[in-house]
């Protein structure tokens, strides 16, 4: 029975420090739900407007009302279901083939897309800086099309991070070499900057190398690119000369 004191602590889930005092995150639609088991995630409860249509292994389906499933669910238009699963700490790994580091990224939005563009090519771990954006937060989890299942998210200190790292550090820079003449090798790190800001000073006098990519088009409008396009763009090309 989904009560009003467990709607409060669900709604609340909408905030880092709840995700942290419960240790619980929330995780929306039965395509990803059915995919949880498969991850290192532990499940707490499942609810759904349709039980019938989801089974996850040999967990029980809480039936609610539409009415409560939009009071639980941070979309929109909900789905069919909500999971409630348990937080996981998570723990670097050392000298992976490519790897992102983000540096300070707020957006919700634009970290899920890189986590499900990590997953899409292949990229089994990225390195955020603390202040980048949580990736339990609702947004994250839902942009990231379940692609967080399968993309470790380790926060660090980058400073403290990037000297241990004896791959090269190549960040994006509107000022660096064309992406397309530049030689990528077999492994290292890009890293990518504040929507606003780019690279942070502090973690840009660490980079090896300087990459942009050009503009092709003629209008001075366009500033800059959206910070998940620049990395779809950039992993294409280095994943087509592999």
């Amino acid at each position: 029975m989904l009560t009003a004191h467990k709607i409060k602590i669900l709604q609340s889930l909408d905030k880092k420090k709840f995700r942290q005092k419960y240790n619980l995150f929330l995780v929306e639609g039965n395509k990803t739900i059915k995919e949880i088991p498969n991850s290192h995630y532990k499940i707490h409860d499942i609810y759904s407007v349709a039980p019938t249509e989801l089974s996850v292994g040999n967990l029980i389906t809480t039936e609610i009302s539409e009415a409560d499933l939009k009071k639980i669910s941070f979309l929109q238009h909900p789905k069919d279901s909500v999971a409630v699963c348990e937080l996981k700490e998570e723990f670097m790994e050392r000298e992976t083939g490519v790897q992102l580091i983000l540096d300070g990224i707020q957006d919700p939005g634009n970290l899920g897309t890189i986590i499900r563009l990590a997953d899409w090519f292949g990229i089994s771990q990225i390195i955020c800086s603390e202040d980048t954006a949580d990736f339990y937060n609702p947004k994250v989890i839902q942009a990231s099309m379940g692609s967080f299942l399968r993309v470790k998210i380790v926060y660090t200190d980058l400073e403290n991070y990037i000297p241990t790292n004896t791959n090269l550090i190549i960040g994006t820079d509107m000022a660096g070499t064309d992406f397309y003449d530049f030689e990528f090798p077999e492994k290292f790190n890009l890293v990518l900057g504040n929507e606003g800001n780019g690279i942070r000073p502090e973690i840009e006098n660490l980079l090896t190398d300087k990459i942009t990519i050009p503009r092709f088009g003629k209008s001075q409008a366009t500033e800059s690119l959206n910070v998940a396009m620049s990395a779809g763009i950039i992993l294409g090309q280095i994943f087509n000369k592999k």
